[in-house]
């Protein structure tokens, strides 16, 4: 009997082990592919795509647990591959709560990342609080800013995006990094955790992610409802701080709500357009034109249940209705890599959606707002001063 439960014992224990070496590559792997494209990049599409100030509103990099400063074969970014595509910001999101299921239609107010946080040896006090989760990222990116040699820097205001496009202007490969959260639901029902956030360097804030929560109603929650009394009181103090506002994955009453309250420009972080793929989280003609109202921009994805399809050619029709109904100024990139997320190709490889957008008759100072210089122009009107 002793010798059973000895093997046993060890049988648990290397069970353990494999979970924990093996367990986060595995997931990453099987969530975050690349499946490939048969579009090509023309001489004439590269060249441009190298004049440009590259922004991708949105990539969830740090929810998994690999150095962005190394090159991996995991996932869709890190620094190497953001500088082989030319991105000159990234937003990079804090994913702190999943639900089990995560579909588009309905999900109840649970959390299943649990299992990966404990598999990737974060620490315990990030288990069981989505708070605690998003500080934990926070400072990852912190430390890879810093560890980083000047390759990336950290924009929590307007100076610096001033600074990074006059680095980009000299011709230096900086890549800045805005740190952004999906779903307040990490205030966790408290108003004073905001400034937590604000401190831990925040500065771009989606209201809800794949449920409702004490914020707000999302596309995919049980009630869909608009925003609550606490929410209104975050959207204003977010605006007085000088933090964006993203609607992503807010029910439609949700949109509304912020739209009708907003007094400086919101963005879509990362989605697509009914008028192009009629998935429930997509935006309607109305709601572009609510961004558009604030001075705002949409940013498009690049996975299939976005923009209905993986190739380039997908995400540049949604681009392209957009500027149809209100203007380039709308226009904007949310690719959603590492979100996991099926993509074509990963961040290496922007100059793609470049050659997409000429197929699609854009003109060069079309593509130059659409790629990066409208996210810009939104962080310089919206991002404290200093």
């Amino acid at each position: 009997m002793k010798r059973i439960a000895a093997w046993t014992g060890a049988l648990v224990a290397i069970a353990l082990a494999a979970f924990l070496i093996l367990g986060p590559g595995i997931a990453e792997n099987s969530m975050n592919k690349v499946v490939g494209t048969k579009a090509t990049v023309s001489p004439r599409a590269e060249a441009l795509h190298r004049s440009l100030t590259i922004a991708d509103l949105h990539g969830d990099t740090l929810l998994w647990q690999r150095d962005m400063l190394e090159a991996s074969t995991r996932g869709h970014i890190d620094l190497l591959r953001l500088q082989a595509g030319n991105v000159a910001l990234q937003v990079f999101s804090s994913v702190s709560q999943t639900p089990r299921g995560q579909n588009y239609q309905s999900n109840p107010d649970n959390d299943q990342l649990w299992l990966l946080v404990m598999a990737q040896q974060q620490p315990v006090r990030t288990w069981f609080s989505p708070l605690e989760r998003t500080l934990f990222h926070g400072q990852k990116l912190d430390a890879a800013v810093a560890a980083s040699n000047g390759d990336i820097i950290a924009i929590r205001t307007r100076a610096d995006v001033a600074r990074l496009v006059a680095a980009r202007a000299r011709g230096q490969r900086t890549t800045g990094a805005l740190f952004s959260v999906e779903g307040l639901h990490n205030l966790e029902g408290d108003f004073a955790n905001l400034d937590r956030l604000y401190r831990a360097g925040v500065r771009m804030a989606g209201l809800t992610h794949f449920f409702d929560n004490q914020i707000a109603g999302s596309m995919h929650g049980e009630r869909k409802g608009g925003l609550t009394p606490l929410g209104r009181r975050v959207v204003r103090e977010m605006e007085r701080r000088g933090m964006v506002i993203d609607i992503a994955h807010c029910s439609h009453a949700c949109v509304a709500e912020v739209l009708a309250m907003a007094t400086r420009p919101v963005v879509s972080s990362h989605g697509g357009v009914q008028a192009t793929c009629r998935e429930n989280r997509n935006l309607s003609d109305e709601e572009i034109r609510g961004v558009a109202r604030t001075g705002g921009v949409i940013g498009v994805g690049v996975w299939d249940a976005a923009v209905c399809g993986t190739e380039p050619a997908d995400t540049a029709r949604a681009m392209r209705h957009i500027r149809d109904l209100v203007g380039i100024d709308h226009v904007g990139l949310g690719t959603d890599f590492d979100g996991a997320v099926t993509a074509g190709y990963d961040v290496s490889r922007m100059a793609l959606i470049t050659q997409a957008l000429i197929d699609q008759g854009f003109t060069d100072e079309e593509i130059a707002k659409a790629m990066g210089d409208n996210v810009l122009r939104v962080l310089g009107q919206t991002l404290p001063a200093r």
